[in-house]
């Protein structure tokens, strides 16, 4: 005996629609993983301190003001809005080129004092660094 056709065609859409979640949990799950974090380019050293809270209210070369919650970098040659991943001690943080500098000699770069403590450097240290490739 053959289903009434209002209980195939309501079978049949049931079907459509668990095809169609399941299509959209892929298609979401592999644009999350393509897009999760840039691809770390290089392996690069680098002796950086923190600018000091003297920096704080400071108009950047790049064009912002360094506020008291800014997370950044100043750096001699890379550009501005550059992003790079910079490490020390086993922490790992991605941050943006802010500003020109070091303004402190002895150094290759300067991170504002936010950032310095999110990684836990005090001092002048050495860092590792690499560039975060944003594009394909």
């Amino acid at each position: 005996m053959r289903p009434p056709l209002a209980v195939r065609g309501l079978a049949l859409a049931g079907a459509s629609l668990l095809a169609a979640v399941a299509a959209l949990a892929v298609t979401a799950q592999l644009h999350h993983h393509r897009s999760a974090s840039p691809e770390q380019v290089g392996s690069f050293t680098a002796l950086a301190g923190s600018a000091g809270s003297s920096a704080i209210g400071k108009r950047t070369s790049c064009g912002g003001v360094i506020g008291p919650d800014t997370e950044g970098i100043a750096h001699p040659t890379l550009p501005c809005g550059a992003r790079i991943y910079i490490s020390y001690r086993g922490r790992t943080v991605i941050a943006q080129v802010i500003d020109r500098g070091p303004y402190h000699g002895g150094r290759q770069m300067d991170l504002t004092v936010p950032l310095a403590n999110r990684l836990g450097l005090v001092g002048v240290q050495t860092v590792q660094w690499s560039y975060a490739r944003t594009g394909r």
